[in-house]
């Protein structure tokens, strides 16, 4: 076979390759049909999925050890990320309970915000309201489902007004869950937040 036909082959492979990717990989996470894009939002869709399933395993393991259902204690975690210019301190907070599991952390100008739970109706709807009273900005939200477990993902600019820390925020957030009530019919008011739908 000559270069030029194995060249030609190698190109058709990719191409191949790169439809399937593109079509496994949600539109959310694909913004371009180019090669370098298809990539990296399925790079993206990966590192979500992770964080479900180490979410999903962390939460089977403390069903298994602990059946009395209670909020952890906001715990403020360090998290090392190597950067060009050496080691930078990123800042993390989880606040956990057998309603949810919510992540806080500061990455560069923003806080990430992940919360896992089961389903919930209009629970982002109640999150981006405590958010926006907090004086957070909602930059960017991805709702993530497997059958009756969320996974709600959000950007967030710190407002001028905001002085909340991330453990504060992850209990606040954690605060949405656990006000949650099922529905009563003889009650006009069934919640904690008011009723908004997703």
């Amino acid at each position: 076979m000559s270069h030029i036909a194995v060249e030609r082959n190698r190109r058709r492979q990719m191409n191949d390759h790169l439809k399937v990717l593109r079509a496994l990989t949600p539109a959310f996470y694909i913004k371009r049909v180019d090669q370098a894009s298809i990539i990296g939002g399925a790079i993206e869709f990966i590192k979500e999925l992770h964080t479900v399933l180490e979410a999903l395993e962390a939460k089977k393991k403390r069903r298994l050890c602990s059946p009395t259902p209670s909020p952890s204690p906001r715990s403020l975690l360090s998290c090392s990320t190597p950067t060009s210019a050496g080691v930078v301190k990123e800042l993390a907070a989880c606040c956990n309970s057998a309603a949810a599991d919510v992540e806080a952390r500061i990455s560069g100008a923003n806080v990430m915000l992940r919360t896992l739970s089961g389903r919930i109706p209009g629970q982002a709807a109640r999150i981006v309201a405590l958010l926006e009273s907090l004086n957070l900005e909602v930059l960017q939200v991805n709702i993530s489902t497997m059958d009756d477990t969320v996974l709600h993902s959000f950007v967030l600019k710190i407002g001028l007004e905001c002085q909340l820390s991330v453990e504060d925020l992850a209990f606040e957030v954690q605060q949405t869950f656990l006000c949650y009530q099922e529905p009563d019919p003889n009650s006009d008011f069934s919640m904690c937040y008011p009723s908004m739908a997703i």
